[in-house]
């Protein structure tokens, strides 16, 4: 009898250490991201999915250098999902192997395939439009991206450097439509037709539109949201209530955008956790916090666009690969060079 008692109190005793040690009972799971976004433009996201989820997102900035920090922590970088602004800069993180393929159908149904690596490495989550601000009385409806190389703007556009990643990434997009000859003739018809030095920023072209230094110029469609929100200062919603905006295309294709967007990192040791962050930042309930915080496009089809950017019209994006764009990006800013567009 004494045995049975106490052959009972060591079974109990031996089975129930492990679950007082293991720490996933108590404790929700956690992912490090590494973002060259401000974490205060994603800060609502993180937010809404720790709630959903109970997962901690740990946020690590990193204003230069992503590439060479990966690249420095190696196998042991403590990275899990990988951010950033311009698809430029995701394929290069991929480029350079730091990045993993995720096969998600969540994430293929969400973002369209010219929107992402072609082995998932790579996934956009917003877009901002590469769009034309003009004087409102032009009477202005259509124009192409190949029309403003027309001579009956000259002396009439302003832009921002042509080295800005903005712009190289429109004249990569021109190179893929268009090859080499046509872009560098189209290049110096632009350049002909500076109404200013190319310099600035994209809500200094509405500033100088409604300054009557330049009737139309290239700008980014979510400035158009900071500016007539208010979100930039009483100063800024005039420029932005002074322009008309419209949505350029390419001949034969559609409006040229880039995008803000994620990987998963190479040697993420949270690799389920990550690839459900991705899944949270292209759902519903994600894209429309997306709109309504950052002005920016949602990449998921029929997603809730802000009220500001719905007045732009009906977004068609052009559909050449983003990935073959970013392939044109060293010939660009060559070019861009070569025609002193900046000079």
């Amino acid at each position: 009898m004494k045995m049975s008692v106490l052959f009972r109190s060591m079974f109990t005793a031996a089975f129930a250490v492990p679950f007082l040690l293991t720490p996933t009972v108590t404790f929700a799971q956690e992912l490090n991201l590494y973002t060259t976004r401000e974490p205060g433009l994603i800060k609502p996201l993180i937010e809404s999915f720790t709630k959903a989820t109970g997962t901690r997102v740990n946020t690590i900035f990193v204003k230069d250098g992503l590439p060479e920090r990966l690249a420095a922590e190696g196998a042991k970088s403590p990275a899990d999902v990988l951010m950033a602004v311009d698809f430029g800069n995701l394929t290069d993180l991929v480029e350079k192997g730091l990045t993993q393929p995720v096969q998600s159908a969540a994430l293929t149904s969400a973002v369209p395939a010219n929107l992402r690596g072609s082995n998932g490495e790579w996934f956009a989550l917003s877009l901002r439009a590469r769009v034309l601000y003009t004087e409102k009385d032009l009477g202005l409806s259509t124009v192409t991206y190949e029309e403003l190389a027309d001579p009956k703007w000259k002396g009439k556009i302003c832009s921002r450097s042509g080295q800005h990643p903005y712009n190289t990434a429109l004249v990569a997009a021109f190179l893929a439509h268009h090859g080499e000859a046509k872009t560098e003739a189209w290049l110096r018809g632009v350049k002909a037709n500076l109404a200013r030095k190319a310099t600035g920023g994209d809500r200094d072209v509405a500033r100088d539109i409604l300054g009557g230094i330049c009737d139309i110029g290239l700008g980014n469609s979510y400035y158009v949201g900071l500016m007539r929100s208010g979100a930039g200062g009483d100063e800024q919603r005039k420029w932005g209530a002074a322009i008309k905006v419209l949505l350029p295309s390419f001949q034969g294709g559609g409006t040229h955008v880039n995008v803000s967007g994620a990987a998963v990192a190479k040697n993420a040791p949270n690799r389920d956790a990550a690839v459900k962050f991705l899944e949270y930042l292209v759902s519903a309930e994600a894209q429309k916090i997306y709109a309504e915080a950052n002005f920016e496009y949602p990449v998921r089809p029929g997603a809730t666009v802000h009220s500001i950017i719905g007045e732009l019209g009906v977004l068609k994006v052009d559909p050449v690969q983003l990935a073959d764009i970013a392939r044109h990006r060293a010939a660009a800013s060559k070019l861009i060079d070569k025609v002193g567009f900046d000079n």
